[in-house]
C-alpha cells in the first residue's frame, strides 16, 4: 500500500511545486520580453493580460508535469531499493531505510553527475534523512510495545481510553 502511495504523493507534491515555480518563471519572463512595449489602450493591457495567463498556465502545466516525473521516480527509487533490502532477510531489513536514503542519493548523484565533494553530500543527506525514518519507525514500534503492555490496542484513541476508564465528561 505505501509503495503505492509514496511516489503517488511524490508526484503530486511535485505536480504543486513545479506548476507553481513555472507559472511564477513565465511571468517573469513574459515581463521581461514586453518591458519595452507596454499596451496603450483598454483592449491592449486585456490582451497582454490574457497572453500573460495563457503562458502562465502552459508553463506550470509543463513544469508540473516536469517536477511531477522527477520525483515521482525518485520515490519509486526510494521505495524500490528498500522493499529489496527488506527481502533480502534479516541482517538487512533493520536499516533499509537507511540503505534506501543512501541508495537513492547514490542514484541521484549518478544520474545528473555531481562532482564527488558534492555527492558525498548528498549521500550524507541521504544516510540523514534515512537514518531519520529508521528512528522513527524503531519509535513508532517502541510505543506500540509500550501500549501492548498496557493492554491496549495499537490505534487507541482518547474517546475510546475514556469509555474503557469510564471517566466520560458528562
Amino acid at each position: 500500500s505505501r509503495y503505492f502511495v509514496l511516489p503517488a504523493s511524490a508526484a503530486l507534491m511535485g505536480t504543486l511545486i513545479g506548476a507553481v515555480r513555472g507559472s511564477r518563471r513565465a511571468s517573469l519572463r513574459f515581463l521581461a520580453e514586453n518591458a519595452h512595449r507596454p499596451p496603450s489602450t483598454i483592449r491592449g493591457w486585456y490582451l497582454y493580460n490574457k497572453t500573460k495567463n495563457y503562458r502562465r498556465m502552459a508553463a506550470g502545466l509543463q513544469e508540473g508535469g516536469l517536477h511531477a516525473a522527477k520525483l515521482g521516480v525518485t520515490a519509486l527509487v526510494w521505495v524500490g531499493i528498500e522493499d529489496g533490502l527488506e527481502r533480502c532477510g534479516q541482517p538487512w531489513v533493520e536499516g533499509k531505510e537507511l540503505g534506501a536514503g543512501v541508495g537513492t542519493a547514490g542514484i541521484f548523484a549518478t544520474v545528473y553527475r555531481l562532482p564527488w565533494r558534492t555527492g558525498s553530500r548528498a549521500m550524507l543527506l541521504g544516510g540523514i534523512v534515512g537514518g531519520g525514518m529508521g528512528f522513527l519507525r524503531w519509535a513508532r514500534s517502541y510505543l506500540d510495545e509500550v501500549a501492548k503492555s498496557r493492554g491496549r490496542d495499537e490505534c487507541t484513541t482518547l474517546e475510546d481510553t475514556l469509555i474503557e476508564s469510564d471517566d466520560r465528561p458528562q
